[in-house]
Formats: structure tokens, sequence, C-alpha cells
């Protein structure tokens, strides 16, 4: 114990007062403490006297002499029998600590599940392992996520969809995250290359579009496997466009703008991401909404999840009613996919529900002008004045020539774009 120099018991759930035993540990010069449930006075020793604030913070009432503490009031002598439960704490991390580095070429050898970065890291839960790619502002997460939803208790559940039930978590400094957990963990064999498929997930949080959803992260364990997302306050597209009060905010500006939304989202996925990506679920449950009414695309990342060859791959296509038909008989996706069900999600915003009949039908763009007009408009809204009624009519045409019925005939999400900016 005397030769320890440095010792790291953050994120490990520590509760009570720190024992006095830390003071007899003059060879200690550095400690980290974070993110526990400490309080009380802190040691009296050069570790924590020299602790920089980032050490110590995440705690709920820690004081004494360092800078940023608060200072002690009179306080009643703690009860020492913490200082034996800290003790057993302490060798029992220093003998996991020796055992690790004897251990290392193992791991190594049998490439175990851990980032090189840091960010990898064993559950403070149980001795399962943990796969993670999740940074949020620097710090890793995974603890604050588990305890902000009580283990996923249903009643922070926000949403539910095939992969998945998305929660609404609250991190100790006031921010909110949206939590994606699948239905079931993922094995471990259904991840193809790890060390690939790791630096895939990592690059997806570098993604920056204004509308995109942030994406921060993803964690498999043996008891659950989720992402993280900024939250969105409005929700889902699909939520708002079915609630008649929420479907009445979004007026006929405010769709045609969330139509334009969409479109730069997937063209931004198609064209100015190497390699290109493609959606592949494109739907109102899969587009957000901001407080100003803007679109954020969702679940660009959700394919990345599985190998093609695995039982869950068919349900990882898209959502029934979006699918573009050529994937009736074919399993090879391309952009054109995307492209399909972006005609069909720009038809549903503008008549506020799921354009069945008409894309049953797959029309030609030509034969939109021979559709009356109130068909395709939401019927909970007065006709728009005759200016819009123009821009809508040319969205409706550029919807129409996204569902031909040949791949090749669709036009590209770049050319969409270009044709929704005149």
């Amino acid at each position: 114990m005397e030769s320890l120099e440095k010792l790291n018991l953050s994120h490990n759930i520590l509760s009570e007062s720190i024992p006095n035993c830390f003071e007899e540990m003059q060879g200690l010069l550095f400690i980290d403490i974070s993110y526990n449930d400490l309080q009380g006075l802190i040691p009296n020793s050069t570790a924590f006297r020299n602790a920089p604030l980032e050490s110590l913070k995440g705690n709920k009432g820690l004081c004494g002499s360092v800078k940023g503490l608060q200072t002690c009031k009179a306080l009643t002598p703690h009860k020492q029998s913490f200082g034996t439960k800290w003790l057993i704490i302490v060798f029992h991390l220093l003998g996991a600590l020796f055992t690790s580095i004897v251990l290392t070429a193992i791991f190594f050898i049998f490439q175990k599940r851990t980032l090189d970065s840091g960010e990898g890291q064993r559950s403070p839960q149980n001795s399962q392992e943990l796969l993670s790619i999740l940074n949020f502002k620097g710090k890793f997460i995974y603890v604050e996520i588990i305890r902000a939803k009580n283990d996923f208790d249903a009643k922070y559940c926000i949403g539910n969809g095939g992969h998945g039930s998305v929660y609404k978590a609250e991190l100790p400094s006031g921010e909110f995250l949206a939590v994606k957990k699948f239905h079931s963990p993922l094995p471990g064999d259904q991840i193809a290359d790890q060390k690939e498929f790791l630096a895939e997930i990592e690059a997806l949080t570098k993604i920056r579009h204004r509308n995109i959803v942030k994406f921060y992260g993803f964690c498999s364990h043996a008891r659950h496997s989720f992402l993280v997302y900024e939250y969105l306050e409005r929700g889902s597209l699909a939520t708002n466009l079915s609630n008649d009060a929420a479907a009445e905010e979004l007026g006929w500006i405010q769709r045609m703008n969330v139509i334009k939304d969409i479109a730069d989202a997937l063209s931004y996925l198609h064209y100015d991401c190497f390699p290109p990506i493609v959606h592949r679920d494109i739907s109102s449950k899969n587009v957000l909404l901001d407080l100003e009414h803007r679109a954020h695309v969702s679940d660009f990342e959700i394919a990345k999840f599985l190998k093609p060859d695995s039982s869950s791959w068919s349900a990882l296509v898209g959502t029934y009613g979006y699918v573009a038909p050529e994937l009736a008989y074919s399993m090879k996706i391309t952009e054109k996919c995307d492209v399909y069900s972006f005609g069909v999600l720009a038809l549903e915003v503008i008549k506020g529900k799921h354009p069945r009949d008409f894309v049953s039908s797959i029309l030609p763009s030509s034969s939109v002008i021979n559709i009356p007009l109130d068909e395709m408009l939401d019927p909970r809204f007065p006709p728009p004045s005759p200016d819009v009624q123009g821009k809508l009519i040319s969205i409706m045409e550029v919807a129409f020539s996204c569902l031909d019925a040949s791949p090749e005939s669709r036009p590209t999400m770049q050319t969409v774009t270009q044709q929704l900016r005149i």
C-alpha cells in the first residue's frame, strides 16, 4: 500500500464517508473518486490536498480544503465502521489491478472487448463485460444513464418501436438524453468484426448535420444494449401528425420545411458521408421535431448493429408501408430505397396520414394533376393560399417521382433537394 502512487475509484457507486486510512498512504500522489455518492470531510493527505476538482466532482457532499469544495462545518465524529468497508474495497481493487497486469497478454490474445481509448469499461454494477462507444461531452456516462432511468424502469419510457423502446434520461447536470434500448441484448456473435464495428460507430458519433439527431454512442451488455441520442422535445413526426392539437401547430409552411429538412438530411448521408450511409428505415417514426418544428432524422445507424446474415437482418430493412417494392424480391439495398421511402413520407406530411391508396397505385408524377387536390391535403386545415398551393403541388410532383417502380428512374436525393429549393 505504501508504494501505491495512483488510485482511480471513479464511477464505482461508493457511498458514505471516506475513511482516515488514506492519510497513512504516504506514497499516494493521485486519486480520482469522481461520480460516486461520497460525502463528508476529505482525508488530510497529499493526494487529496493536491487533487483537482475534476477528480472529486459527482459526489453529493464532500467538503475540505481543496479549492472549489465547500468548507466543512462543525462535524460530528464519523462512524469508523465505514473505514473497514473502504479498506476492503481498496484491497480488492488493488488485487484486481495486479491480476490484470499479469493477464494483459491473455486479454490481447483473446481480443477482449475493451477500448484502448478508455471509453470502453466494465459495468460497475456486475462483472458482465461491456462493449461501448459512449461519450457525452468528454464523459463516460454509462453509470449515469442506468441511474437516471432506474435500470430502464417503464415509467421513463417515452416510445416503443419495432427494434426497441425509447427512454428519457436526465443526467445529474440537468441535461436530457434519449436512450433507445433494444428489445433484447445483442449477442457478441451478431457483431461481425468488433474492431471495425467500433470504428464505424465512433465515426457515426462524429456526424454533425442540422437535420440529423446527434448520436452519442452505443452500449452492449449481457443485460441490455442501447443507443444514446440527443433528446428532442416534440417527439416523433408520427406522434405530431396523429395528434390533432399537435398537427394544428404544423401549418403548411412548417410542413414544407419538414419535407425539405428530411431531404437535406438524406442527401447528406448519401453524398457527404464516406462511405455513404443508406438509412434503410425512413418513416415518420424515425423523424423527430424540435421546439421550432424543424425535422431531425434519427436511427440512421441502426443497420450497423447486426450482421447481414443474422436472423434479425430482415427486420431492419424498413417499416411496412415505406419499403421500396424491389426489396420484395431482392435484398440489395441502395440509396434509391431511401428515395422511395422519402416519397411516401413527403406525401404523409402533406396528407396528415399515411398515403396508402396513392402509394399502392404507384402513379407517375404526371398523374398528380388528375387527383383532386383536396384528397391529397390534410383535411384538418383550411385550403392553402394560391401561392402555397402551387408549392405543395410541386412538392407532390417530386414525391411521386420518388415512388417510381424502377429504382433507376427515381431521382437522387441530391436532385430532390435541388428541386425542392425552386
